[in-house]
């Protein structure tokens, strides 16, 4: 009974978590604070022979009257847009003043990704040229290592975390540049794939301060992975159009700038936008945060629909999947898109939220992946019986039986919730201690493959 009340406890800690993390007058720092006092509070009636669930409603009843700690705490930190939660009315200008503080070390750290992708060109390593097996490999190492030392700066880590993100970038760079690699293999294709996620994985260490050993930490970095591909997205667009007006309008005076364009304004202005997004996340947060969720819900339904479909077809047409290369990449990807639509609804969830119509949804699109998952795994088990292993279909092997298992494990859990047997905070549990199983994997891809297939 004891570990069943530990869990139901910190379901409901975690649903009044996601309460405050939706609160836009409130940083991670103060979040963390708070949880930390209202814990104190949980055990010292704990203690006085309250049960769990009794102790926290009391304690979050406590906290939600803004107990005199809570006024302490908002004229302690009279700058703080905390003040507008606990003493309406005052005026303060934190977020502004830290804007503005954090803003030309951002800008510092976006010049030096975008000067770092030119470095290799001083060496003859043309970007446009026959050199594209060097940038494929690297092409994370450019830009990754300087956001991780903005979120260093930021969270203010200490000696030992930055010993430990440079020391795994290291890593990253000699398993991308001193292996044998040929520029036809199959093992510099998954270099080229696993080491960007593996390296976005150290980037989280920089990015929780070092606590990669907290779940409420991890779904952040979740949660900020969703906003910052979303800002890169539109960065990336507008950055479209610029490139064609620049194009289009030197040309208009006899001006060739294809070749400004090539070699200096996609290439940095790509690893620029890496840090800028990262920037855009943390200083305008309420606008993706109501932004995000809707893109969650349009598009969960549309590819329920479509791998429906596509299970349909394969039922009715019997006809058997491919299991070539770029077959088994289409797969995988549209896999990860899948997890990746489940775990950014988890991150913007109301945990405290009974089930819907939208949770059903998620569960038919979790279920539908995961038996398309097995009919992929089936179609190169067989392939591999037949022609025996090689790189790639040992990666892809290797991925869909990480990717069934989650997505096995999150049907089960989904189950339980839309039937009230399991609360909403399992889930969002499991998906955040599982990202240490997809960066083992992805390390294991980039540093022991190339020995175990002999750099074929």
């Amino acid at each position: 009974m004891t570990g069943d009340s530990d869990n139901d406890l910190e379901g409901q800690i975690a649903q009044w978590r996601a309460y405050t993390h939706r609160r836009r007058e409130l940083h991670h720092t103060d979040t963390e604070e708070l949880e930390d006092h209202l814990r104190s509070r949980i055990t010292e009636l704990s203690e006085a022979g309250l049960r769990a669930d009794e102790a926290f409603l009391i304690a979050v009843k406590r906290m939600g009257s803004l107990d005199e700690l809570s006024r302490e705490f908002a004229r302690e930190h009279s700058e703080r847009l905390w003040k507008q939660l606990v003493l309406p009315g005052e005026p303060d200008a934190r977020t502004a003043a830290r804007t503005r503080r954090e803003l030309p070390v951002m800008v510092l750290c976006a010049a030096v990704a975008a000067l770092a992708i030119k470095v290799p060109a001083w060496f003859g390593l043309d970007i446009s040229g026959d050199d594209g097996d060097f940038w494929a490999r690297n092409i994370s190492l450019f830009a990754l290592p300087a956001l991780a030392a903005y979120f260093a700066w930021q969270r203010r880590v200490g000696p030992r975390v930055i010993g430990v993100l440079a020391a795994l970038f290291v890593l990253g760079a000699v398993a991308a540049n001193a292996y044998p690699l040929a520029g036809d293999s199959q093992t510099i294709a998954l270099t080229a794939i696993h080491l960007p996620l593996a390296l976005w994985l150290v980037v989280g260490v920089a990015y929780v301060g070092g606590d990669w050993r907290s779940d409420r930490r991890r779904m952040d970095f979740i949660r900020f992975t969703g906003e910052w591909l979303i800002y890169l997205a539109l960065i990336g667009l507008g950055g479209g159009v610029l490139t064609a007006f620049t194009v289009g309008t030197f040309n208009a005076i006899g001006l060739d700038a294809e070749g400004f364009v090539e070699s200096w304004l996609l290439p940095c202005g790509a690893m620029a936008a890496i840090i800028v997004s990262a920037w855009l996340v943390e200083a305008k947060q309420s606008v993706i945060e109501n932004m995000a969720p809707v893109l969650t819900r349009v598009f969960t339904p549309l590819f329920a629909a479509t791998l429906l479909a596509f299970l349909v077809a394969i039922i009715w047409t019997t006809n058997g999947i491919d299991v070539e290369r770029d077959v088994l990449i289409l797969f995988d990807l549209l896999l990860v898109v899948v997890l990746g639509l489940l775990l950014y609804a988890i991150s913007a969830r109301d945990l405290a939220a009974r089930s819907g119509l939208f949770d059903h949804v998620q569960l038919a699109l979790v279920v539908t992946a995961l038996i398309i998952d097995a009919i992929v795994l089936a179609a190169i088990t067989g392939r591999i019986t037949e022609w025996g292993f090689s790189p790639n279909k040992t990666a892809a092997l290797g991925e869909n039986l990480i990717l069934l298992t989650n997505l096995a494990w999150s049907a089960w859990l989904f189950l339980g919730f839309v039937r009230g047997r399991t609360p909403f905070a399992r889930l969002e549990q499991w998906q955040t201690r599982y990202v240490i199983v997809y960066a083992a994997w992805a390390w294991t891809v980039v540093l022991v493959f190339p020995f175990v297939f002999d750099f074929a």
